[in-house]
């Protein structure tokens, strides 16, 4: 492989990733432009040292070395990084399409480094159009109602009995799960309820009723899992 020839491969890759890592960046994620050009670019050259990184020590009749091994550590190996773009937030889930970008941008990387320019740049385009044309999609299809979980930590039994009739009193809300069990501290006790999705205001008014209980000194709530 000649110089030119090698340029043009990690280039492609940098430029392709990059691509995808600013739309990544213009959504505001952790994982954006320099993420995506490194792991692209990183799979390329993963991809050229597997192919040709080893000319010097082959021999036909002694050595003969498989040119996808090293890209199939890459294909298993970006897991963890992927692992890394996802966060729990309570009992929400995000990140998960920032890891699949993330994974498919090293698929990128090693078509690139391949010398598989075509397959690439396509590759790059149907990118594209899934993390923008499907979102608008996305947006413009109902999703189906999904509950809420509400996480309250008090530090005695007696704060956490106001808590249940606060959420109780509250008429907005249907209460489809209420839960009090110990929490880490030897006099904690969490309240654990599901609501129902409520309508847009229900929710922050009454996160505004339990932060005005004593003893409450943590409130988390989110989507729940199915």
């Amino acid at each position: 492989m000649d110089v030119l020839d090698l340029c043009a491969r990690l280039g492609c890759a940098a430029i392709l990733g990059g691509a995808i890592g600013l739309e990544r960046h213009w959504s505001d994620k952790a994982a954006g432009l320099r993420t995506h050009m490194l792991v692209s670019l990183g799979a390329a050259l993963f991809m050229i040292v597997s192919a040709h990184g080893f000319n010097d020590v082959l021999s036909p009749s002694r050595v003969e070395l498989d040119p996808s091994r090293v890209a199939a550590q890459v294909v298993s190996g970006i897991g963890f990084l992927g692992a890394g773009a996802i966060l729990r937030r309570n009992e929400m889930v995000v990140g998960l399409t920032t890891a699949a970008s993330i994974w498919a941008v090293a698929a990128l990387g090693l078509a690139a480094g391949g010398g598989l320019y075509t397959a690439a740049i396509l590759t790059t385009v149907i990118i594209l159009a899934i993390l923008t044309v499907m979102r608008w999609v996305e947006s413009r299809v109902r999703v189906r109602p999904r509950s809420f979980v509400l996480l309250v930590s008090t530090r005695n039994r007696d704060s956490a009995a106001r808590v249940v009739e606060t959420i109780l009193d509250e008429s907005d809300l249907n209460v489809l799960e209420l839960r009090v069990r110990d929490g880490d501290l030897p006099t904690e006790r969490v309240v654990r309820a599901v609501l129902a999705r409520p309508v847009a205001s229900a929710l922050p008014a009454l996160v505004s009723q339990l932060q005005t209980i004593e003893e409450v000194f943590d409130i988390r709530y989110g989507l729940r899992n199915r």
